[in-house]
This record gives C-alpha cells, sequence and structure tokens, in this order.
C-alpha cells in the first residue's frame, strides 16, 4: 500500500496532552483495580489485533482452526483473568506485551489438551471473523519474513488501517473529495494530478491543495493518537513512531 513506500507522514511532535485518557495507559494504571473502563479498554485494544496474532500463528506453522483456536483461547484468558496486572519490565508497549503473552500462553497450550469450544453455551470473548483472516492472510507476502516480524509489520499496517478508516468518518460529507484525495495522502509525487481532482471534486486545484494539507494534518494527528493507545507512557511515543516507519519503509 501506499504507505509502506513514503511513511514520512506520520511524523509528529511528542507532547503529553491528553495521554491520561489513552488506552493501554488506562489498563495499566488499573492495577490491581477492578475497572470496568480499563476492561473496556484492553477489550477495545484486543479487538484491534486478534489478526496480528492470527498472521503470527500462521506464520509459525499453525493450521487455520489451530490459530483461530489459540487467538481466541488467549484472548478470553486475557480478559477474564486480568493477566495484564502480571506484566513484566520491558512489556510497556502493548504490542511488547501482547506478543509476549501470547508466546507463554501457546507454550502453556503445549501440555494441555486443546478441545475446540465451538457451539458451547457461554459466547465467545471476542468475535473473530475466522474466514475473513484466513482470506486476508493468503494475501500475505511469501517472504523471508519471521512470525515476530510479520507480526509487527500487521500490527503498523493495522494502525494505518484504522487511521483512514477515522479519516473516512470525518471527511463522510465530501466522501468522493476523500477518495480522490486517499492516494495523495502518502504519496507526494501525484500531487501533479490535483487538477484532476479538482475537475471531479468540481473544486478549483487551491482548494483542493488546501483540503489535502489539512487531511495530511489531520491524518498526522490521528496517527499519532493511535499510537498513544498502546503506549505506558507519553516519552515512548515517538520511538514507536521512529519504529513504525521503519517497519511501513522497510
Amino acid at each position: 500500500m501506499p504507505a509502506e513506500r513514503n511513511p514520512e507522514w506520520c511524523a509528529s511532535k511528542a507532547g503529553p496532552r491528553d495521554f491520561a485518557t489513552t488506552h493501554w495507559s488506562v489498563v495499566v494504571a488499573a492495577g490491581q483495580l477492578d475497572s470496568q473502563i480499563a476492561a473496556q479498554a484492553l477489550e477495545k485494544l484486543c479487538q484491534t489485533y486478534w489478526y496480528p496474532l492470527y498472521a503470527y500463528a500462521r506464520r509459525h506453522g499453525r493450521a487455520p482452526e489451530d490459530a483461530q483456536d489459540l487467538v481466541q483461547g488467549f484472548f478470553a484468558q486475557l480478559l477474564e483473568r486480568r493477566s495484564y496486572r502480571e506484566r513484566t519490565p520491558g512489556q510497556g508497549r502493548f504490542r511488547s506485551f501482547l506478543l509476549a503473552s501470547f508466546n507463554y500462553y501457546i507454550a502453556d497450550q503445549r501440555d494441555r489438551e486443546r478441545a475446540a469450544k465451538r457451539g458451547g453455551n457461554a459466547p465467545p470473548p471476542l468475535a473473530l471473523d475466522a474466514l475473513s483472516a484466513e482470506e486476508r492472510y493468503r494475501f500475505e507476502p511469501v517472504d523471508r519474513l519471521t512470525p515476530e516480524k510479520i507480526f509487527e509489520r500487521r500490527w503498523a499496517l493495522t494502525l494505518v488501517d484504522n487511521v483512514l478508516a477515522s479519516l473516512e468518518r470525518e471527511f463522510s460529507d465530501r466522501p468522493d473529495l476523500f477518495r480522490h484525495l486517499r492516494p495523495l495522502l502518502f504519496d507526494k509525487s501525484g500531487e501533479a494530478s490535483l487538477e484532476q481532482v479538482a475537475t471531479a471534486s468540481s473544486m478549483n486545484a487551491g482548494a483542493v491543495r488546501v483540503a489535502l494539507h489539512r487531511i495530511r494534518q489531520r491524518c498526522r494527528e490521528l496517527f499519532r493518537e493511535e499510537v498513544a493507545h498502546t503506549v505506558e507512557r507519553a516519552e515512548e511515543i515517538e520511538d514507536e513512531l521512529r519504529y513504525l516507519r521503519a517497519l511501513l519503509g522497510g
């Protein structure tokens, strides 16, 4: 996707504003407290990152149904037992905590009989679309990426998808304009086509250029917010942004 070629758009300046309300920091701050807000924040994070874990398990050679059972069982345990309370130093970032916890869960399951729980009375803690996951995995590049690298790359692209979805909602009053400008968010070499965008959108080129500048600015803001949701401290945001640029550009 275009973001992988030119990830400079995700650069932004760090700042503590509104950081106290971010998802992972809320979960961590809950500590030993039985916080419904923290539980909801953790569930939202899990909903977002189930596919990177599924891709990780598949790249490790797990069959589709086995990978689905592992991810489903892991999230069930995570949400029910609040095992985030047992996190260790060095697991401040959500992606690090999640992958370390998932590896521990897989190791723990090796000595247990894995019984499928589909069709039981209890509803699954997360609605995982197994068919969609496997369809997506079939389009993963056949390369030498390790399971860890494919997890991190899927994590990065998940953040991109979240940002684009938020932008599309915010520009729902001008869907055609957003559709024309979306490819230019990440590829400045395409700005020569602004005249065509202006014609298609019944706008002048100057107005289109201003709209593109604003949407890029909003894109950077939203991306920083997405990253802030996944770290424990505000000072970690810039490191994550730099790491993301490397993942998307590599």
